[in-house]
């Protein structure tokens, strides 16, 4: 009888630890883009000097968080537009952004777009 009562033991303890790994923990924890440590950059990179900084043209500025958030399904669709499709952004430019790049920006809106 103590052989099957150590042995439970033993299997529950060992059931415990593979299941309450703490680096299993950490792997499914994801890291949530921000505006500050992802998208701004991107934004200065890729949207100035029409829409930053802001100089009272017809461009809306996206120099910062607050007009960034408001217009981010606007952004990314219109990102995601091909060259020569009516209002396809960055103007300038003759190719698309990158699929990584515009994949920043869809995955700080599906983060919560946190500041």
């Amino acid at each position: 009888m103590n052989k099957f009562v150590i042995i439970a033991v033993l299997l529950s303890v060992s059931f415990i630890l593979v299941y309450c790994n703490p680096a299993k923990k950490a792997a499914k924890a994801t890291v949530k883009s921000t505006y500050a440590n992802d998208v701004s950059s991107l934004m200065m990179s890729n949207c100035s000097p029409c829409h930053i900084p802001a100089n009272g043209g017809k461009k809306k500025p996206y120099d910062s968080y607050t007009n960034v958030k408001a217009d981010i399904d606007e952004i990314i669709k219109r990102i995601g537009m091909n060259p020569g499709e009516k209002g396809f952004m960055p103007m300038r430019r003759t190719t698309r952004l990158s699929d990584s790049v515009i994949a920043v920006f869809k995955k700080w809106k599906e983060d919560g777009m946190v500041e």
